[in-house]
């Protein structure tokens, strides 16, 4: 269980960012779930709920989530049903249960970058930015590459497109993280492959996309393919599964993601 010394729940983004730099040990709170299976002292917990920073929003060429939008209303939205075969709802509906999804915030889930997301997968394998407060906007792979600054994650930006999408996904109990879990999507013939899980955090299978998007979906293109994502992305091992059956894993899952996004076109 985490500890909180102080509270602070500021009106606007700037008084929120100033909370939050005045000391290295102040946070932002999401959803707090994840915060709530450790142990951490909080000097000053920044509490965004006044921000109004909990929406799902469709403009003319994009969808805006907002950073407090819980995965449940991400799961159940329909402006996000509408596109890319459903692919958002359908990764975050596998996370735990309703109560758990009503809870854990898209701002928090993508701003901390966990290995075990199911959410990161399928925003990668759409075209998608983010809106920081201090770091503007900028690709969610750019991102996640980036090292850890104090910055607020004010919104997730999916660009709307003809992109058709698929999420695989393993895991030992419903109420438990994945094993492994793979989106695949394609758009005008070029595809994109991302796995996450490994346990690290979700990568793309570059050589593996390549395979389809130079080759095209054959029966032997899809396994060559599955083949070469097992080869070219590095696995470990943890209390849920090893490195050897996680990689058998990554050819599976691959497969059918792949499979699924030629049935959608």
């Amino acid at each position: 269980m985490f500890t909180l010394l102080n509270l602070a729940q500021p009106t606007s983004l700037d008084e929120a960012y100033q909370v939050l730099s005045a000391q290295r040990n102040n946070t932002v709170l999401g959803g707090c779930a994840f915060l709530r299976l450790g142990s951490r002292r909080i000097a000053t917990a920044v509490d965004l709920s006044k921000l109004n920073l909990a929406y799902i929003q469709e403009t003319e060429e994009e969808i805006e989530i907002g950073a407090m939008t819980t995965f449940r209303e991400v799961e159940t939205s329909p402006v996000l049903q509408n596109y890319f075969d459903g692919i958002v709802p359908k990764a975050v509906s596998h996370v735990i249960g309703v109560q758990f999804r009503n809870i854990v915030t898209v701002g928090a889930s993508v701003f901390s970058k966990y290995g075990f997301s199911d959410l990161l997968p399928a925003l990668l394998a759409l075209d998608t930015d983010v809106q920081l407060c201090m770091g503007g906007r900028l690709p969610l792979a750019a991102f996640l590459k980036n090292p850890y600054k104090k910055d607020i994650l004010t919104k997730v930006i999916i660009k709307k497109n003809s992109r058709k999408a698929a999420y695989q996904q393993l895991r030992n109990s419903h109420s438990d993280f994945p094993l492994l879990n793979v989106a695949a999507s394609e758009l005008n013939g070029s595809w994109r492959i991302v796995v996450g899980a490994r346990p690290g955090r979700a990568k793309f299978a570059r050589r593996a996309a390549e395979v389809l998007s130079s080759g095209g979906v054959t029966p032997e293109n899809v396994n060559f393919a599955a083949n070469v994502a097992a080869e070219e992305l590095h696995f470990e091992t943890n209390t849920r599964a090893t490195a050897q059956y996680r990689k058998a894993l990554c050819q599976a899952l691959v497969r059918r993601a792949i499979t699924e996004v030629e049935a959608c076109r």
